[in-house]
């Protein structure tokens, strides 16, 4: 029993000591390869993206590889700009103070580039990596948009069997004339929505790829958990988004 237990404090040290370790590598990196370096590096970059908009299973798994990499970097750097922001505000109008807001600046650039800084550290094609981004943010902006779409659809149907109802009780002409023309309003309206709600045919493969991995969503959570104070609160921004859409969809289906 001591022994199993000295074998787990022993490797909770050792694991400690890799942390502090890559924390201060990522420290380092930052004080010594400013943003403008960092870009200089990523326009030697080049690379062409493949005409019929696919992703294939190796980029997915080399945006999730950067995204937990960034995730490093994006916390050392926000804190670094808390720091020289709260220094800032004692110096006042100052000297100093106004090279502390400066660090604030580059601190928070720092922040934002965290996911170029995280694909060049692992040596991917950063090129390559933000068009990967940007096909995983397609394909999750895609799958919010088909859940408002549905919520949206649901509401709709409910609004046109209460409108049809209300034309099947109707007692005269002129008032069956302006629940019809209502009626035709609403069905066009409902052909355009289907319409506009079609996915790009690379989109829809893009978000099947994606589901075997991760949920689609939770690629805008990762993007929104950059600027969060507190850890988990972007992850529950969407998760409550996805409730309150699906309490909305099943209200109006109700109302059917």
């Amino acid at each position: 029993m001591r022994r199993t237990l000295s074998v787990v404090v022993v490797v909770s040290i050792a694991l400690a000591g890799c942390h502090k370790v890559k924390e201060e590598a990522i420290k380092d990196d930052l004080h010594n390869r400013g943003t403008v370096d960092l870009m200089k590096q990523v326009a030697d970059d080049k690379y062409t993206p493949p005409a019929d908009g696919k992703l294939t299973d190796g980029q997915v798994q080399m945006y999730l590889k950067v995204r937990d990499h960034e995730k490093q970097i994006a916390q050392i750097a926000k804190q670094e700009a808390q720091q020289h922001a709260q220094a800032a505000d004692k110096a006042g109008k100052s000297i100093t103070g106004m090279m502390e807001g400066f660090k604030t600046m580059s601190a928070a650039a720092e922040m934002m580039t965290a996911d170029v800084r995280a694909a060049k550290d692992l040596h991917y094609n950063t090129q390559e990596y933000l068009w990967v981004k940007g096909q995983i943010l397609a394909a999750s902006s895609a799958a919010m948009t088909q859940k408002l779409g549905e919520a949206m659809n649901a509401q709709m149907d409910a609004s046109y069997q209460q409108m049809k109802k209300a034309y099947d009780e109707a007692k005269d002409d002129q008032t069956k004339k302006v629940y019809a023309d209502m009626l035709a309003n609403m069905e066009k309206s409902k052909q355009e929505s289907a319409q506009q709600q079609k996915l790009d045919p690379a989109v829809e493969y893009n978000r099947q790829l994606l589901s075997k991995y991760d949920n689609a969503l939770n690629a805008l959570a990762t993007e929104m958990s950059k600027f969060e104070d507190k850890p988990g609160d972007a992850q529950k921004s969407i998760e409550d988004f996805n409730k309150s859409v699906e309490k909305a969809k099943a209200d109006a289906q109700k109302q059917q």
